[in-house]
């Protein structure tokens, strides 16, 4: 007798990663230079912490005749943060389930591209 073992691409450990949320609840935006990425930081609860994270791939970076930054990004996200797990979408599909799970137990580091938050201090 033969059994098959099916797993799925999320684990009990975290649920299923939500769509990507309106704009309406981004709390900011990064340029990551280094690795191409334009981020969004989002509040799903609306209490203005951060707690889902999108990453963009940029295809061209540009300074308007006034100085502000304009990014040609994918249409949909390569990377996303959410509960504690970094999912990889290497098909930019959108989320449909077929995201895969990058590393879990980890969390944005927004440090990284905001050190004057450090402590609570307001940027």
């Amino acid at each position: 007798m033969a059994s098959l073992l099916i797993v799925p691409a999320h684990t009990a450990s975290h649920g299923v990663l939500p769509v990507e949320p309106e704009l309406t609840t981004r709390l900011d935006e990064l340029y990551d230079h280094e690795a191409r990425l334009f981020i969004m930081l989002y509040s799903l609860k609306g209490n203005g912490q951060v707690d889902y994270v999108t990453g963009r791939l940029v295809q061209e970076y540009a300074r308007s005749n006034y100085g502000n930054p304009l990014y040609q990004t994918e249409d949909q996200p390569l990377f996303y943060w959410w509960d504690h797990t970094m999912w990889n979408d290497p098909e930019q599909d959108g989320v449909n389930g077929n995201e895969r799970v990058y590393q879990e137990n980890i969390d944005f580091d927004i440090l990284r591209y905001k050190p004057c938050a450090f402590n609570g201090q307001p940027c």
